[in-house]
């Protein structure tokens, strides 16, 4: 039986004097007060309490550990009592992982917001790492993970933060060489820039979108950034995050292709961890993220 419950009923007893007095303070019954009290006397095994028909009394040994589980009952409640207002508190330790090309772009720049906005609260943020299994991010010391991939699972939390817009592009180099591109089946025929971990791109929206796998990329990398600058370098044909490539699209190092064709945007999730109560720090973070990816949309580029 559960130690600090015998205690409990136990150190009742002892305030009050009185195992019926001990149970309508516990909303319970004396008979089970009593089993409770029996069940410590056996475990510690030495009798706690003098019982006579009229009074109840504590023997020598039953006084000093009638002291002893009152302070430990005392200091046990006040460290719940800590723990649950650290838990509602926007302060301390914030431990946040993503993947290394949006952690350098759009997340970067909204962390790093949400850092100066919140000064009573420690930000560790790390880039890359991130596991097929969502939930490895626990283990790690995380309190959330951010994902671009729909990574539903019941042992942890999903909310979707922001959409990320992907543009289609090359350089003018790569232009005059090859011409654009006419039509999305056309892929096959140039020569592309493909992340390693998306090697199938998808072109349009609902029932004229397209999938198109690029079987022979031209260039490869696990880096965003890396394809950027192969793209520029005109290379080839990349699928890019429209913030990373915004720069170049304005200053026409790159331009865009099929832009009557939409690309879907990628979603931006927040990963944490499972309970009915959220910390009020993630819960402040995640307010923040959404709002600032309303406030802080790309501009549009004049095609």
């Amino acid at each position: 039986m559960d130690r600090m419950l015998l205690m409990r009923s136990f150190v009742t007893v002892a305030q009050l004097g009185s195992f019926s007095g001990a149970a309508r303070a516990l909303s319970s019954s004396g008979s089970l007060v009593s089993r409770h009290v029996a069940e410590l006397e056996r475990q510690i095994g030495v009798r706690l309490v003098n019982r006579t028909a009229r009074s109840v009394s504590l023997t020598e040994p039953g006084l000093r550990y009638s002291e002893f589980a009152a302070r430990i009952l005392a200091e046990v409640e006040a460290e719940e009592a800590l723990i649950g207002h650290l838990h509602d508190r926007a302060e301390g330790a914030l431990n946040v992982v993503c993947p290394k090309w949006i952690g350098s772009l759009d997340v970067g720049d909204a962390i790093a917001a949400f850092a100066a906005a919140q000064p009573k609260i420690t930000v560790r943020f790390e880039l890359g790492g991130l596991s097929e299994r969502t939930y490895d991010f626990l283990d790690g010391g995380f309190d959330v993970a951010l994902h671009t991939r729909d990574l539903r699972d019941s042992r942890v939390h999903l909310k979707k933060i922001a959409s990320l817009p992907f543009t289609l592009c090359a350089s003018e180099e790569y232009v005059k060489r090859h011409g654009f591109l006419d039509h999305p089946g056309d892929l096959a025929e140039h020569d592309c820039l493909v992340h390693v971990n998306e090697p199938v791109w998808r072109l349009g929206h609902g029932s004229t979108s397209s999938l198109h796998k690029i079987r022979n990329p031209a260039f490869s990398s696990n880096s965003y950034m890396a394809l950027r600058k192969a793209a520029v370098q005109g290379l080839g044909i990349a699928l890019l995050p429209q913030r990373s490539a915004y720069e170049d699209l304005i200053s026409g190092a790159l331009q865009v292709q099929l832009p009557e064709v939409p690309i879907p945007d990628r979603p931006l999730y927040a990963i944490y961890g499972p309970g009915q109560t959220v910390p009020r720090k993630v819960v402040i973070l995640l307010e923040f993220l959404t709002r600032w990816f309303k406030e802080n949309p790309i501009p549009a580029i004049g095609m």
